[in-house]
């Protein structure tokens, strides 16, 4: 299956002239609500799928996500792959699940090493995580090894939340001779302040395959503040997923040249989220 997505996607883009939309998220209603990403991310694939356009949604399995309660199941067609990251091995498993009220489905990305514990980013004395740092690469590594197992190339990346700020750098330059993300139209939504830690071994762990020390400059000091700002500057557009950011986001952005969509209301969102990727997509046409 390795070698079989490239010839793939060129025959199943042609038999579908719908946008692609790839939603990346690291929290989704009913399986996990923390923030206002839950939120988002649970009405957007079902209204963008209403409107005709062709959808995946990716997120991790954290433990505290009940697989017998949502009907988890494992895609044994999908799973199989090892992610690397600093030379250690970790398999990928992907596990899928009817998202309720809607016809359609969600990918979950499980690993026993980073997502079987019961809590998210920190354990049960509040304190972060020291491997944060490798799960959000494997999940950001997997994704990409997924979606080219899928065969399927996206118009659009839409990731939400930190753990998915790596992202835009991979698939600009790790994944840059992977002609399935070619077209693909980045946007990074933006959401208020998560954490102060800084991610351990970021750099050392986060050079993959033509990313290297330099690549990863913008990512530097590596909190939640400067993962937002490496992934915008490698997304191609930007969305105020929050009204209120923390002051150095929103002075980048009031500084950014990137096309950039404010906050929306809760009864606009959708649409002008549809808008906007439109507007991307006859820009990249033009």
């Amino acid at each position: 299956m390795i070698g079989q997505p490239l010839y793939y996607c060129q025959i199943n883009c042609t038999m579908s002239n719908k946008t692609k939309v790839l939603i990346v998220t690291q929290e989704m209603k009913p399986y996990l609500s923390i923030s206002s990403i839950a939120s988002i991310a649970r009405q957007l694939p079902q209204h963008l799928q209403q409107k005709g356009m062709e959808i995946r949604v990716l997120m991790p399995r954290f433990g505290v996500i009940n697989e017998r309660r949502h009907r988890l199941h494992e895609v044994v067609r999908l799973s199989g792959i090892n992610i690397i990251i600093d030379e250690d091995d970790f398999p990928l498993i992907i596990k899928v699940a009817s998202l309720p009220g809607a016809r359609l489905q969600v990918y979950f990305l499980d690993n026993e090493d980073f997502f079987k514990r019961k809590y998210v980013v920190r354990d049960n004395k509040g304190k972060f995580y020291n491997d944060n740092t490798e799960r959000s690469i494997f999940f950001c590594k997997g994704v990409l090894e997924t979606v080219k197992k899928f065969g399927w190339a996206p118009d659009i990346i839409h990731c939400h939340g930190w753990m998915t700020s790596l992202i835009p750098l991979f698939v600009k330059k790790g994944y840059a001779d992977d002609a399935i993300f070619d077209n693909a139209n980045i946007v990074y939504s933006v959401y208020g302040d998560d954490f102060d830690e800084s991610l351990a071994r970021f750099e050392s762990k986060a050079t993959i395959r033509k990313v290297n020390a330099e690549d990863l400059a913008p990512y530097a000091g590596y909190t939640k503040n400067d993962l937002d700002r490496g992934a915008i500057h490698y997304a191609d557009a930007v969305i105020y997923g929050d009204e209120v950011l923390t002051p150095p986001t929103t002075e980048l952005l009031a500084n950014s040249d990137k096309p950039i969509l404010a906050h929306q209301s809760e009864t606009e969102f959708l649409n002008a989220y549809r808008a906007f990727y439109t507007s991307l997509l006859q820009k990249q046409e033009a």
